[in-house]
């Protein structure tokens, strides 16, 4: 499994990084986690099309993280056109949430007639699904967004990928992360700074009981970012960063 970090950055876009997004390959199948706002910049800046794309998964529903759903598909269906089905998956109220997005930024989209033929399932955590031939099992975390956030542990071919989406601390963490050949996780501040949100001194503490055989941190914030060189001299994981590449 081959997993691209297309976009590791914040809400903000701190360190100048691209919104959420993660693509894994596997046998020929492409699973994308996340695609937020700001997405399209970093996908378009590695080279990648949409027409690469088997499935989708969104682990919540803040901009950040699926806000560049209506970009992405109007793209397919415009400029880069897309030739094979596409399926979304993420929580209950994406179907809604991502309508009301699409009417927002380019009203009447909604009812264009489309190339290709996409749709959207809503999954409940916990749940356990099958997606452009990976396996995935989510679980919920602590963010509110108006729907359930989750974690979510993806395999294939043997390899297992864990990422906790956007949330503070909570041990469900340590069974969506056990054993996993790579686990990341969100490390927004340096100190406990905003709710449903990861900081340094919180994960430290948690890091000995991870059982994951890697971790890497994303989603950082400008202190996060600066105190790097502070994270690594304390044991600290990896830093993700854009266009990184990890073959599992």
């Amino acid at each position: 499994m081959r997993v691209t970090f297309v976009g590791t950055g914040d809400a903000f876009g701190s360190g100048g990084r691209a919104h959420t997004c993660l693509r894994l390959d596997h046998a020929g199948q492409t699973l994308m986690i996340d695609f937020g706002a700001a997405s399209i910049v970093g996908w378009r800046r590695l080279g990648f099309s949409f027409n690469e794309i088997d499935g989708l998964l969104v682990t919540h529903l803040h901009g950040d993280h699926f806000g560049g759903l209506p970009f992405l598909l109007l793209e397919a269906q415009f400029v880069d056109p897309r030739d094979k089905p596409l399926t979304i998956y993420g929580p209950p109220g994406l179907r809604s949430r991502l309508s009301m997005a699409m009417e927002a930024f380019f009203p009447g989209t909604t009812g264009i007639k489309w190339r290709f033929p996409w749709e959207i399932h809503e999954i409940a955590p916990p749940s356990r699904v099958e997606i452009a031939g990976f396996a995935v099992r989510t679980m919920e975390v602590v963010h509110a967004s108006g729907a359930p956030a989750t974690a979510v542990r993806i395999g294939a071919g043997g390899k297992s990928f864990a990422f906790s989406g956007d949330t503070a601390w909570t041990d469900a963490l340590l069974d969506i992360s056990a054993d996993a050949d790579l686990f990341v996780c969100e490390c927004h501040s340096m100190a406990p700074k905003a709710p449903g949100h990861m900081d340094w001194p919180r994960l430290r503490e948690n890091l000995p009981r991870v059982r994951a055989r890697r971790m890497m941190i994303t989603h950082m914030g400008p202190e996060v970012l600066v105190g790097l060189d502070t994270i690594r001299a304390e044991g600290g994981p990896e830093a993700a960063s854009d266009g990184l590449v990890v073959e599992l």
